[in-house]
């Protein structure tokens, strides 16, 4: 019960990893709020994971400031607090950059960098003027330290998602505020999978790149999130957590 007293905020969290971080939140003592844009799946993850503890959905756009300023006043007057971000939306794109139209690039930068921006910003207003000690966790990728073909939208948000991290974690570390962030490699969420399903993803080849020779699990993408959002962590701030396997550091053969 590492989180237990503690009131979390998880973007995105209506299915995949940030379904999972919810559970292993909810589990390990926290009150949790989870927010999506994904309507009906909100509504059933929010049923599904009430089992586990106390826990609110609201659909927020995480582009839009005031749907979620909106939503923390309501987490806020219902829980007390927010004690942790988990910064998890966010959108892929598959396309080459060549052809690729500006308002692609821009919606993918919108999403996956400009709302955990938005988000930090009003969570962290929330602890500065309260004195809340909290954590803010965002979910990157290894695509944000690596490139990749037909890919150049999201592993350019996800290397801003590192950059805006480590300079949120020293402005924001003299109130007591930890931010870190977290990079998966291919983890096996029901999207990831139905790329596989598709073609779009090779499993085995990934698999036979990976030293662990797999792709990983969201409750193991959940349990590292739930380290670093404890007091276990309480004196790690500013860096980016890889959890890829080994994928990332593999030169693989000469």
């Amino acid at each position: 019960m590492r989180l237990s007293g503690r009131v979390a905020l998880i973007t995105g969290g209506a299915r995949g990893i940030g379904k999972a971080i919810a559970e292993v939140f909810l589990k390990e003592g926290a009150k949790v709020a989870i927010t999506d844009v994904l309507d009906e799946e909100l509504r059933r993850t929010s049923e599904e994971l009430s089992k586990y503890g106390e826990v609110m959905a609201l659909k927020v756009d995480v582009t839009k400031k005031d749907e979620v300023s909106r939503a923390v006043k309501e987490i806020v007057g219902r829980f007390g607090r927010i004690d942790i971000l988990v910064n998890n939306a966010g959108i892929a794109l598959q396309k080459a950059a060549i052809d690729m139209e500006l308002s692609d690039w821009q919606r993918v930068i919108d999403v996956n960098l400009t709302g955990v921006f938005i988000c930090s910003q009003v969570v962290a207003r929330h602890m500065i003027e309260n004195g809340v000690r909290g954590v803010i966790v965002n979910i990157s990728s290894m695509l944000g330290l690596i490139g990749l073909e037909l890919r150049s939208a999201y592993c350019a948000s996800k290397a801003g998602v590192i950059g805006l991290t480590k300079s949120l974690a020293v402005e924001w570390g003299k109130y007591g505020i930890r931010v870190v962030a977290v990079a998966p490699g291919y983890i096996a969420t029901e999207r990831v999978l139905d790329l596989v399903r598709r073609g779009v993803v090779n499993e085995a080849e990934y698999s036979r790149r990976t030293p662990l020779g797999r792709m990983g699990t969201p409750e193991e993408v959940a349990k590292l999130v739930a380290f670093l959002a404890s007091d276990d962590a309480s004196y790690i701030s500013g860096e980016v957590v890889l959890i890829d396997g080994g994928y990332t550091y593999n030169a693989g053969p000469l």
